[in-house]
């Protein structure tokens, strides 16, 4: 698998001089100021570097390569922090696809499709993933390579290796890392990724590199960090080890009849979609489930992020492809939606259980400014929403006779433009 719960899916960090969000596996984590990097020397630490060396020759590591990229290494226990730490703030489906899958990001999604149409069609070809699937990945995984971390990675990797729970997973990373040095397919300045390992345009872990990467470019590297060719054919590849079907759907937006229970439904609960047809089943837009390459005899589960009030999705074996990337349903949604939406398809249709939707990164920048004039000290405005930006919406929405959620939804947002309307007609 890609990776694991504890490290990062949906890779959007971004540092401010005030905090750090990381949505890991659909849920935003916000780390205070005490987490920021800090770097000290240890003996115990040297020493448990040194114990490695024979299991990382065993692995397929020189002596003298273990030794070059070891010598100097110091830990960085703020790892091990973020390893421990345990989210505070849940981020409900509708946070997590109105910041993941906003214009912003469809956008500049299409405006990569046209910049790298010719390697997107070659890599179509070679590997039968649709170029909007390729992006769409690429977008949520770093926002197309403009975030892709900021920790170097022998030293996060060695840190996790002698310090904290899973330590043979992360001495396996660590080993493969310094494999990949030893070939020659990445430079040592070039490996800055998550705290947890995965870098590169698509966030690839060490060992999902070592596997899956292949060198598109031609140049005889598997560089998925410099070279766009690289990262967006691996990221196929990839897809289509994990089962990815060429023609066919990840899935679609549906009509379920009133009252239709969805307990005991989902991704895997896979039925023919001639039984859903029986069921009641109609696509969103009031067509047929049975059209194009789709048979009677094709397998689809019903998925229902947010039960039989919200939108509901019939999936298919692609749908699991995108999901064994990250772990969660929520971050193959976003993916799923977002291919959609590079399509020039329609968002999703049913609104959402909420009386206070999602907000887009811009619209969250909005949320910051309006907090910013009113005196709050949050840091960066950065749509990424943060300890000290909830602390201060808290604060507003005690002020403004709403519920203190801390939420950036649509209610304080909407609460701040009403009172900044009223202020400019004073």
């Amino acid at each position: 698998m890609q990776r694991l719960a504890l490290t990062i899916g949906s890779f959007f960090l971004a540092m401010s001089q005030t905090h750090a969000e990381l949505i890991i596996n659909g849920q935003s984590v916000t780390a205070s100021p005490s987490m920021t990097a800090t770097v000290s020397s240890a003996p115990n630490f040297q020493q448990c570097i040194s114990n490695l060396k024979s299991q990382a020759i065993t692995r397929g590591v020189s002596s003298a390569t273990y030794d070059r990229y070891t010598q100097n290494l110091t830990p960085d226990y703020s790892v091990i922090e973020r390893l421990n730490y345990q989210p505070e703030f849940s981020t409900p489906i509708w946070d997590y696809l109105s910041g993941l899958v906003d214009d912003e990001r469809v956008q500049l999604g299409q405006q990569k499709l046209r910049q790298h149409r010719e390697t997107l069609n070659r890599v179509s070809v070679a590997y039968g993933i649709p170029a909007e699937t390729v992006v769409a990945v690429w977008g949520v995984e770093s926002n197309y390579g403009d975030i892709s971390g900021r920790y170097p990675l022998l030293q996060a990797l060695g840190t996790l290796s002698c310090e904290g729970r899973r330590q043979s997973y992360f001495r396996g990373e660590f080993f493969t890392t310094i494999k990949l040095l030893q070939r020659g397919d990445v430079r040592e300045e070039q490996l800055r990724g998550s705290w947890a390992g995965a870098f590169g345009h698509t966030q690839f872990m060490p060992s999902t590199y070592d596997e899956l990467a292949v060198d598109f470019d031609g140049d005889g590297r598997r560089d998925l960090v410099s070279s766009i060719p690289d990262a967006l054919a691996s990221t196929a590849n990839f897809l289509k080890k994990r089962g990815w079907q060429t023609g066919q759907p990840w899935g679609f937006e549906v009509q379920i009849p009133a009252g239709m229970s969805v307990v005991g439904e989902g991704r895997r609960n896979k039925k023919a979609l001639s039984y859903w047809v029986n069921q009641g089943l109609n696509r969103v837009d009031g067509s047929p489930l049975i059209q194009g390459n789709l048979s009677a005899s094709s397998q689809a589960g019903l998925l229902a992020p947010a039960g039989s009030a919200g939108p509901v999705f019939l999936v298919f074996k692609n749908f699991d492809a995108i999901y064994s990337y990250n772990a969660a349903e929520s971050y193959a949604l976003a993916i799923a939606h977002l291919s959609d939406r590079l399509q020039g398809k329609a968002k999703i249709a049913k609104a959402w259980p909420t009386d206070d939707p999602g907000t887009s990164r811009a619209e969250r920048r909005e949320i910051q400014r309006y907090l910013i004039q009113r005196g709050y000290d949050i840091g960066a405005i950065d749509g990424l929403i943060g300890d000290k930006t909830r602390q201060a919406i808290r604060q507003e929405q005690t002020r403004l006779g709403l519920n203190p959620t801390g939420r950036a939804g649509q209610q304080i947002l909407s609460a701040f433009r009403n009172e900044q309307a009223q202020l400019m007609m004073q």
